[in-house]
């Protein structure tokens, strides 16, 4: 068998690795993901082989399986600082027992470089040390001696390039995610060929490639190759967990994005109909993520513009708003955008003063100085203006510019557009004259 080696852009590159496994002083073990061994960890390391040195002395190969349990146990638990220190000591220990040539040591930065992402949400961090490992599994891996080697190579090379993919997607490098997941289809191929299996690897199933994949053409605006992406990964997950599993929900709303993008409204609000329905039967209690659920749901009964739908758009508007407002309050960001919502949905249908009404209660106390309480001030000056009320409308759109010099400064968009609205109001010559 020959040596395989790692897909670059352009075609496959690199030479054989002889992965020696080369002793890694504790002066050096700092690998530039910020963590060295403990000093206890080090001693047994530096004492190993010394005359009358105990036999009972965890070895370092040792230690590395018993962190490396100690990541996983971390990580079922929720405790994802804890289980993402655990994956540095991994690089660290693997760099000892493996040599820095080896597969090994790229399979632990890819493992630290997922971890980065899922765990933390840091896609900078994940990047590099993907990065890392893809580097060193460039100079090619001879996998000739075990098939479970070479299993377990193609399972880095997808932790590597999905992890790449998504941290690509999270930045908004639309063409740099999609050519990362790519390969991970491609090496999937070659997996498949090796062993029958439920999941990619422990960590990534088909479905997860097939949502990101999905995600990622939604944004390059292809909606139709979005679609055919999220509807495999539908398919995926109830075949294996049935029509009513809560990874649904999340699904059903990414296929409802992609059909708006298509301007088809009926088919987006069935598909949140059915992501409603799945939620509410999951989150038995009130909770924040069935009513985002019901938000979604009704602003796209809003943004279908039909009449018909009035009715149902007003009672998810109302439901969702509610339910935030009994969780995390009033005055939350995340309540606070519903009712923004809410209200722009009003003004579409011709009800501005109810919309205005509903913005009032938003700003009856002292207001922080947020993004969301400018646009608000926003909004309810420009309904003051259009019914004709000069005045209260300056004194509003004046808040909202307060609030956007602080946020943004004076020569951001944003506050030239409020200002000039303000100034063309001043020289009109109607300030105060009319309430």
């Amino acid at each position: 068998m020959q040596p395989i080696y790692i897909p670059t852009d352009s075609s496959y590159a690199g030479s054989q690795c002889l992965s020696p496994k080369t002793e890694i002083s504790a002066q050096e073990l700092d690998d530039g993901t910020g963590s060295v061994l403990s000093h206890t960890e080090r001693s047994d390391t530096q004492s190993r082989g010394r005359p009358g040195h105990a036999s009972s002395a965890v070895s370092p190969a040792e230690k590395l399986a018993q962190v490396q349990r100690l990541a996983e146990r971390y990580a079922r638990e929720n405790q994802l600082l804890k289980a993402n220190k655990e994956l540095i000591r991994c690089v660290a220990l693997s760099r000892i027992v493996h040599g820095e040539g080896h597969w090994r040591l790229a399979q632990a930065f890819a493992n630290l470089a997922h971890s980065y992402l899922t765990l933390r949400d840091l896609p900078a961090q994940a990047r590099q040390h993907a990065e890392s490992a893809k580097n060193i599994l460039l100079r090619g891996v001879d996998m000739s001696n075990s098939v479970e080697d070479k299993r377990e190579i193609l399972e880095t090379l997808v932790t590597i390039y999905y992890t790449l993919g998504l941290a690509h997607l999270q930045q908004n490098n639309a063409k740099d995610s999609y050519v990362n997941l790519q390969k991970v289809e491609k090496i999937v191929e070659e997996l498949d060929e090796l062993q029958e299996k439920k999941s990619v690897t422990a960590k990534i199933s088909e479905k997860d490639i097939a949502t990101a994949l999905g995600r990622v053409c939604l944004l390059q605006n292809k909606p139709s190759s979005a679609r055919n992406y999220f509807e495999q990964a539908v398919n995926l997950v109830i075949s294996s967990e049935g029509d009513s599993a809560p990874e649904l929900i999340q699904l059903y709303k990414d296929l409802a994005k992609t059909e708006q993008v298509r301007k088809k409204h009926d088919q987006a609000i069935e598909l949140l109909l059915q992501a409603n329905s799945i939620s509410k039967a999951t989150y038995k209690k009130p909770s924040v993520e069935a009513a985002d659920t019901v938000l979604l749901l009704a602003k796209a009964y809003a943004a279908s513009g039909s009449s018909d739908y009035e009715d149902a758009a007003g009672k998810c508007f109302s439901e969702g708003l509610a339910v935030l407002q009994t969780i995390l309050g009033p005055d939350d960001s995340q309540s606070l955008n519903a009712r923004v919502e809410f209200s722009k949905w009003l003004i579409q249908i011709g009800k501005k003063h109810e919309a205005y009404q509903l913005l009032r209660e938003a700003v009856t106390s002292e207001a922080d100085f947020s993004e969301i309480v400018s646009e608000i001030f926003s909004i309810m000056g420009s309904i003051s203006l259009a019914d004709g009320k000069i005045s209260k409308g300056y004194k509003l759109l004046k808040k909202c510019v307060g609030i956007q010099v602080i946020l943004y400064g004076a020569q951001h968009g944003k506050t030239r557009e409020t200002q000039s609205i303000l100034d063309t109001l001043k020289k009109s010559g109607s300030i105060g004259n009319q309430e």
